[in-house]
């Protein structure tokens, strides 16, 4: 394989969730990988969904039976890898009866347990029926819901997962370079020609043998842009938007409310103190980077809550609302709700040289699985590469012992008693086994350097801009930590100074 500083085995575009497990998975079967990004990491769709692995319930009802099944299983694999960063969720669905009927939720809810493999000793409970008059999760709705059920998914940090990926990827020779834009690329002499543009300094260009187009919503872009070819007719933009609230009821539970229009609406509990709710299913075109979220799609997800919870919520109430653009392969379904979350790798070859590989579609759940199959579609093309490997390997932080996050969180805070607590577990669960990096020789809270707000301290901030690729302050407080909800407008901007002096 190349041995030349300049010239590498695969070269991916987009520093997503598909494109850094790509780089991941490549790089540790021995190629040599170069992922370029255009901004930040997860600073596209990755950031900006629902928080959820989860196998998606709502695709039965589409017979996307395989999808689900297949998503089940790496909601299994990721909960064993990420212990830190996904977590078990109970998810309680009131039934509304204007709706769908209670034999239908439960006929749906029975295929899922079974396709997720539900058995004794799962990591995850199978559902159930719920009595809302009686049990706890019926106490924020409003009195008409008596009936319900519960089931079992998980939410995650869906940056957090993304930025993961490419430090394992990194720490397995991988290069990642954002900020960093593919100007272009072109097939020369048996390999990938690609000119590299970065935000700061001169273009630099570089050979690869393979090249991978992971660019998410931009895909069709940088086939058309950088490579010069026309875009994917089969690409469909959704726009989904979500908006947070002040915390809307009390518990660690989830609900997923049907709507009048045939989707689903979820509220999940967020950063303890917030209520997460979305999304939504736009049909989008423009530039991704452009993606807001529209009043109407506000009143939308307020009048979703409306129909269930007694305590009503208006747009003035909420405090974030943020928008991404999905890249789906176009099914010729009417209703952008109703377009597969399937994925799909196309391979252009040129007379089995210099392959170009492009991922559309897919979800966050299944980023391992797809970067998977596209090591498996190259493979022809390197002879020497390993075998798959990445199903029973932890995501750097998450080789917590048994697994148990619970466990992992105890011994941390009382190693570090110094620590505010909330503090101590919002490290365990963002960097895992790997907390004790952030800490590093402080041994009293002075120690941590300069403290920003909303715990957010200067040891902190230097190990996202040492390790993690941290550039900006959006990049620590909107993906990093999810702490941009706590800091107020001068605190940020304080942060942004510091980050900016010369070092």
């Amino acid at each position: 394989m190349p041995s030349d500083a300049t010239h590498f085995d695969l070269l991916v575009i987009g520093g997503g969730v598909n494109g850094c497990a790509i780089a991941r998975d490549a790089a540790g079967r021995g190629l040599s990988v170069l992922l370029a990004e255009q901004g930040d990491l997860a600073q596209g769709t990755s950031s900006a969904s629902s928080k959820l692995i989860h196998g998606g319930l709502r695709y039965l009802e589409q017979y996307e039976f395989r999808l689900v099944r297949e998503a089940l299983a790496e909601r299994e694999v990721l909960l064993a890898n990420a212990p830190h960063i996904v977590r078990p969720l109970r998810f309680v669905l009131p039934h509304n009866a204007q709706m769908r009927p209670a034999w239908m939720l439960r006929a749906g809810l029975f295929l899922y347990d079974h396709l997720g493999g539900i058995r004794a000793g799962a990591r995850l409970p199978g559902s159930r029926g719920l009595d809302l008059r009686h049990d706890s999760a019926g106490e924020p709705l409003q009195p008409a819901y008596t009936k319900g059920f519960s089931y079992a998914d998980c939410g995650t940090d869906d940056a957090r997962l993304v930025v993961l990926n490419a430090l394992d990827a990194a720490e397995r020779g991988a290069q990642v370079r954002t900020r960093t834009r593919v100007a272009r690329a072109e097939r020369r002499d048996g390999a990938w020609s690609v000119t590299l543009r970065p935000e700061r300094g001169a273009e630099t260009t570089v050979r690869a043998s393979a090249l991978v187009n992971a660019a998410g919503p931009w895909v069709a872009g940088v086939m058309r842009q950088a490579l010069g070819r026309a875009g994917y007719a089969h690409l469909r933009l959704v726009k989904g938007s979500h908006v947070v609230f002040p915390q809307l009821y009390e518990g660690e539970h989830a609900y997923i409310l049907q709507n009048q229009d045939g989707r689903v609406v979820f509220a999940i509990p967020y950063l303890g103190r917030y209520t997460l709710v979305g999304t939504t299913d736009v049909p989008y075109e423009g530039d991704p980077a452009a993606a807001a979220v529209h009043p109407d799609e506000v009143s939308y997800l307020c009048d979703a809550v409306n129909r269930y919870f007694a305590r009503p919520v208006a747009p003035e109430l909420v405090l974030w609302r943020f928008a991404g653009v999905r890249p789906l392969y176009e099914d010729r379904s009417a209703a952008a709700s109703k377009v597969s979350r399937d994925w799909v790798l196309e391979l252009d070859d040129d007379a089995g040289q210099a392959p170009l590989l492009a991922v559309i579609g897919g979800k966050l759940t299944a980023h391992r699985e797809v970067a998977e199959a596209a090591c498996k579609r190259l493979a022809p093309f390197f002879p020497e590469l390993a075998e798959p490997w990445t199903r029973h390997a932890p995501l750097p932080g998450g080789d917590v012992p048994g697994g148990d996050i619970a466990a992992y969180r105890a011994a941390f805070r009382a190693a570090h008693p110094w620590l505010p607590s909330g503090v101590a577990g919002r490290w365990s669960d963002a960097y895992g086994t790997r907390a004790g990096r952030v800490v590093g020789d402080a041994r009293t809270l002075a120690g941590l350097g300069r403290d920003f707000g909303g715990g957010l301290f200067e040891r902190e901030v230097r190990y996202l801009m040492d390790a993690e690729w941290a550039r900006t302050a959006e990049d620590i407080l909107w993906r990093r930590t999810k702490l941009g909800l706590a800091l107020g407008t001068e605190q940020a901007r304080a942060l942004a100074a510091w980050m900016a002096q010369p070092r």
